[in-house]
């Protein structure tokens, strides 16, 4: 049902178009709607949603990157999305570098694969450092060796492997490195004029920067593409069962081995009658046969207890647990 105007507002409107503060054709033409071009050579096929979605699960692989990469560099890596936006496949191709590093990934069990791009002098500083070098890169641009591809199918083979974990709440991936190429010309994986979405990251490698892009085809994500909305995304986190997990946690606890000391006593000697000591010499403490002694788990005291022996052992009777705010 529209808004009824009351008559003062009937009143105030007919004294604005009298005095012609209002122009009653701009009224007119405000109803008009707005026409939008449209591209039918290059259809939308992600919408901002799937784009924002994109980087919010890109955001998470990041943060797989900055934490597994520094095994293999020994440096700190950090990894921050830039932006995502839609491009056609050969958008993609021609802006291109050469020579450029191309890991073509399959998403089983989606359709196709995708491409993963890092850029050159990454490359170069990553296998100058599993090398054993200070991770720069190299002052003249020039190819690949094979040998260098060899050394960085292992890091490719790592990021693919890290994909599973920010993709499950849309599916479960058991995507692999197909290959790596170094030629835009050898990655024809989809038509020309297929729309793609494309993530940008910016990669940080000590004193390296260098961006990694991944392009994302429409028809690689078509079965998928409406659980790329962050209203589902959010709803398909599994929620955890407290109880199952305080279970795991008390499980790895009993197994872990933690020191127990007991002290019988302190005693205060100089460095003469230490260096001086024989055996059978006799070091008084500054304890009694009859006190109870402290026991200590880890740095903490924990408990009192008596002096005494077990089968062929020494041990200690417990008498007393303190507490934190003792």
């Amino acid at each position: 049902m529209s808004d009824v105007l009351s008559q003062d507002e009937i009143d105030n409107l007919l004294a604005a178009l009298s005095s012609g503060e209002l122009d009653a054709d701009e009224i007119k033409n405000s109803n008009d709607k707005q026409v939008k071009n449209y591209n039918f050579a290059r259809p939308s096929k992600f919408s901002k949603e799937h784009l924002r979605t994109l980087e919010i699960i890109f955001e998470h692989y990041g943060r797989l990157l900055s934490t597994n990469l520094p095994l293999y560099v020994r440096k700190n890596v950090s990894v921050q999305v830039m932006n995502s936006e839609e491009a056609t496949y050969t958008e993609f191709t021609n802006s291109l570098s050469n020579p450029v590093l191309l890991g073509i990934v399959n998403m089983d069990p989606l359709p196709g694969s995708i491409v993963v791009e890092m850029a050159e002098n990454l490359g170069f500083a990553i296998v100058d450092r599993m090398l054993g070098g200070y991770g720069l890169p190299m002052e003249k641009i020039r190819d690949f060796s094979e040998v260098e591809i060899t050394i960085l199918e292992h890091i490719f083979v790592s990021m693919s492997d890290l994909l599973i974990e920010p993709w499950q709440n849309v599916v479960k991936l058991t995507p692999k490195l197909e290959r790596i190429e170094t030629s835009s010309q050898f990655i024809q994986i989809v038509s020309p004029t297929e729309m793609t979405s494309i993530v940008t990251m910016n990669l940080q490698m000590g004193e390296v920067t260098g961006m990694v892009n991944i392009c994302l085809p429409f028809s690689c994500l078509e079965s998928v593409v409406e659980r790329l909305n962050t209203k589902y995304w959010y709803a398909s986190i599994e929620e955890k069962d407290s109880k199952k997990y305080k279970d795991v946690i008390e499980v790895a606890i009993e197994k872990a081995k933690i020191p127990i000391r007991a002290i019988l006593g302190k005693s205060i000697i100089s460095v003469n009658e230490f260096t001086d000591l024989q055996v059978g010499d006799i070091i008084k403490l500054n304890t009694k046969v009859s006190d109870e002694l402290d026991v200590y788990v880890g740095n903490i005291r924990k408990f009192s207890a008596l002096p005494g022996a077990f089968s062929d052992s020494y041990a200690v009777r417990v008498q007393k647990i303190y507490k934190e705010e003792e």
